[in-house]
């Protein structure tokens, strides 16, 4: 073989030194493990349909298996200033309300000239259409000692700890409640999330937020000629869990009766929230090769290494030496695709973001990363601990985020998210 020839310039362990004593570790983004994840194969689909009104009403909240992706997400954490079990209900119950009446596009309240006006009117008098969705999840630190909910808290929901490689950023973290806007404009995700701010204002203050664009990424059925691409120019949601099939949804997705939870939790979800910093700038000077190799893919056609086809099955029993997919490639550690590994699959759903650039002039870009799981530790954690020290790291940082759980969906007009929790 042809020696390579050596790189030139800084190393990549330099090149994040330099970014994180330049103000990178400051950049805003939800994310420890990429989107490139490996799940299950799925099929192709055809191409979306018009944009519509989400319904809000069902078993599950909508957000998380809902079909088309739309084009703009957003992810604000809160923290409450409540501090009485009546006061969690009350925001509980006003959240309901409001989302229930935007994801359905009901047109605003006109009220006289003498008063503020009840919405930004951002969207006008009657807000258009356009796929919205809005997902509410609640943090471990609900589960303290101010509502008296101790002993309803998921078993699995923690403050999401410090993992392999973060730099975590307390501002940037956490919050004891997760809302997660998806839509087609970002004009309807700025008018819903001011709306949510204006009715819960006396309850809720903002922690913190990042917004992007999904194109797709993290969840249903895929084509090679729709398959997005994350912002180190991989195709990203190859193979994802199938959001249609209602069985792979229960294994992996929706929380059981007879999980060992508490009665509330069934129908809801485990979220992992992960802000990942890339250092785009040092990873497009890197050779082609060694970005292949470590992720795992062809960057341009997203094949498998060594297969042609974009869905083709990486066949890991056939390179058991790593010759032609190394081992510590990103997705023959994210999914080894075994029978034990086949337990932790996860759902993902997140965006890239862009955010400017640091104080050293680096572009402040990543991901949000965002999965939802039946068990934290069967899914998530586990797909991360076999990614701990993966060689991709050197081109990543997670900044940010949190652990949530998905409240149950709301199922008729007298019920509120969470209503079986704070009841």
């Amino acid at each position: 073989m042809t020696e390579r020839p050596p790189r030139q310039g800084v190393s990549r362990r330099g090149f994040v030194a330099g970014a994180l004593s330049a103000g990178a570790g400051a950049a805003v983004g939800v994310g420890a493990t990429l989107a490139l994840t490996d799940s299950a194969q799925p099929e192709h689909r055809p191409g979306r349909p018009e944009r519509s009104f989400t319904a809000f009403e069902g078993p599950h909240q909508a957000g998380i298996t809902t079909l088309p992706i739309p084009e703009q997400g957003l992810v604000a954490s809160f923290n409450l200033q409540t501090r009485t079990r009546a006061g969690l209900t009350s925001v509980l119950q006003e959240l309901t309300d409001e989302i229930r009446g935007l994801m359905a596009g009901k047109p605003p309240e006109v009220r006289g000239p003498a008063y503020p006006p009840v919405d930004s009117g951002i969207l006008g008098e009657q807000p258009p259409p356009d796929n919205l969705s809005i997902l509410v999840g609640l943090g471990a630190s609900v589960f303290d000692d101010r509502f008296g909910l101790a002993n309803r808290k998921p078993k699995e929901l923690v403050t999401m700890p410090f993992l392999a490689n973060d730099k975590l950023d307390p501002k940037l973290s956490h919050g004891d409640v997760s809302i997660i806007f998806e839509a087609g404009h970002n004009d309807t995700v700025q008018f819903a999330l001011r709306q949510i701010m204006r009715r819960t204002r006396s309850d809720l203050v903002l922690k913190w937020m990042i917004d992007g664009y999904a194109r797709g990424i993290g969840a249903g059925q895929t084509s090679d000629a729709r398959t997005p691409r994350n912002l180190l120019g991989f195709k990203d949601g190859t193979a994802n869990l199938d959001v249609d099939d209602a069985g792979l949804m229960d294994r992996h997705v929706w929380v059981q009766p007879g999980d060992g939870e508490p009665e509330w939790t069934a129908g809801g979800s485990y979220q992992a929230i992960r802000i990942i910093r890339m250092f785009v700038e040092f990873w497009d000077r890197t050779q082609l090769v060694e970005q292949e190799n470590l992720i795992g893919r062809a960057k341009v056609s997203g094949a498998p290494l060594g297969m042609n086809d974009e869905f083709d099955d990486p066949d890991y029993p056939e390179d058991p030496d790593g010759k032609r997919i190394k081992l510590d490639a990103h997705i023959r550690l994210a999914n080894p695709r075994t029978p034990a590994s086949d337990e932790n699959l996860i759902l993902r759903r997140g965006f890239n973001y862009s955010r400017g650039f640091d104080g050293a002039g680096r572009l402040d870009q990543g991901l949000a990363f965002i999965a939802y799981q039946r068990s934290l530790d069967n899914g998530f954690l586990a797909v991360q601990k076999r990614l701990t020290g993966e060689p991709l790291e050197e081109y990543i940082l997670p900044v940010g985020g949190g652990f949530f759980f998905i409240l149950p969906g709301v199922t008729g007009e007298d019920r509120f998210l969470g209503d079986q929790l704070v009841g």
